[in-house]
């Protein structure tokens, strides 16, 4: 019954983890820090920022112009950001957690180049819109 267990609790941290080693070792990522996100929007102009958190996270301030997709809608909403293909995304959650889901649909559907906000909107330092 142990071995269960142990079998059962490695596949949950490695279901948790894997989104976020697949994206460190892609070169079509790039972590970035909430303050180099500031410096991002502010000199790329094509640059598409996606916010995969909650609608209700999202009304209590956003980054201006972001597209709100949430995480759990990303794959079967994908077609909608088939305009922005070959453009520059940022991609973002609240805290980093979520964010590398949604950036690994992003990858198996060739978009990019891809930025990732590493620890979301609890590292950015820029003002949001409300």
């Amino acid at each position: 019954m142990n071995n269960i267990i142990t079998i059962i609790a490695i596949i949950v941290i490695a279901y948790m983890i894997y989104p976020k080693i697949m994206i460190k070792f892609n070169k079509n990522v790039e972590n970035i820090s909430g303050e180099e996100a500031v410096k991002l929007i502010r000199e790329k102009k094509d640059l598409i920022v996606i916010d995969v958190r909650s609608k209700g996270e999202y009304q209590t301030g956003h980054i201006n112009g972001s597209k709100l997709m949430p995480v759990s809608e990303m794959a079967s909403r994908i077609t909608e950001l088939e305009k922005f293909r070959g453009k520059p995304i940022l991609v973002h959650c609240a805290s980093g957690g979520r964010s590398p889901k949604a950036v690994n649909v992003l990858l198996k559907n060739k978009f990019g180049p891809i930025y990732h906000m590493n620890h979301g909107l609890s590292s950015f330092n820029g003002n949001l819109k409300k």
